[in-house]
């Protein structure tokens, strides 16, 4: 039976997650000639290729999807194994509040994950958005807040990646109306950036869809409603990144901070962030 090399493996899923080698020799730490020559070896070790390559884009053969779905389980499972060997047990109760727009395709399977290596932590986690989990925060009722950055700049930054414009994947910009717009409801982050970069771009617009969460802005989206501003990792099948005209401005990182870890118990909360950080493998310069 042939061996699966675990850093191999690292590479390819450094490769799938950040959409390109460059993004994923700044995860693993090593140059984009070696990481190709890793998907090299990979792909001789498998005996079919796992990347479609063209000049503009990158996606994943049939194998390629194969191979991720057990790639990721053998790199939980050898992480997990290193981790409970290094880390000092935690005990004890912790008030957690996560926004909705931290890596949501990969937050569940983390936490989830955390809780079977510490199994005596109590962790109550509240997910809604970032001005929700705030208010909550300065009432006393959470411990820790890991949400996106919002004006007053509190906390530090433990995570970023590109906002991008998307759409349905049938969607077509019409610059001759105004642009429909899916818009989450005031204030918002995402809602200020959508409105500074349209007016900056002299280009008419119109508020087609409000709505409360962020799923509800994906299900808008999907259906056809409009086009709107989130981070990349929002991107669900039926979905496209919106190619828009080049006088439109770049749109800022999307910043993820946590608040509170200087007053909450260190000895749960540092567990914690340094799990997220070593399961989402992802730099914090974008």
């Amino acid at each position: 039976m042939m061996n699966l090399d675990i850093d191999l493996l690292r590479a390819f899923v450094a490769v799938t997650d950040s959409g390109s080698f460059t993004g994923a020799a700044e995860i693993v730490g090593r140059s984009q000639s070696a990481v190709s020559q890793q998907i090299r070896r990979l792909e001789d070790a498998v005996g079919y290729p796992v990347f479609e390559r063209t000049s503009r884009s990158l996606a994943l053969t049939g194998v390629g999807g194969q191979l991720l779905i057990g790639a990721r389980r053998i790199l939980d499972l050898n992480d997990d194994i290193v981790r409970s060997l290094q880390a000092p047990r935690a005990n004890g109760r912790l008030r957690v509040g996560l926004c909705e727009d931290f890596v949501p395709q990969q937050l569940a399977r983390l936490l989830a994950r955390f809780l079977k290596l510490h199994p005596g932590v109590d962790l109550e986690v509240n997910t809604s958005l970032t001005r929700e989990l705030f208010e909550a925060y300065d009432q006393g009722l959470l411990d820790l807040v890991i949400a996106t950055r919002q004006l007053q700049k509190r906390g530090r930054t433990i995570w970023r990646e590109p906002a991008v414009w998307f759409a349905a994947s049938d969607f077509r910009l019409d610059l001759g109306k105004p642009i429909p717009l899916v818009l989450l409801r005031a204030p918002c982050t995402y809602r200020e950036t959508i409105f500074e970069t349209l007016d900056a771009a002299d280009q008419t617009w119109t508020a087609a869809c409000t709505v409360s969460s962020l799923m509800g802005v994906q299900a808008a989206v999907a259906g056809g409603l409009g086009i709107t501003i989130l981070g990349r990792s929002f991107i669900q099948d039926g979905m496209q990144i919106l190619q828009v005209p080049p006088n439109w401005p770049d749109l800022p990182l999307t910043e993820i901070v946590v608040v509170g870890e200087e007053t909450a118990d260190r000895a749960l909360v540092q567990p914690l962030l340094s799990f997220l950080a070593d399961g989402l493998r992802g730099p914090l310069e974008v």
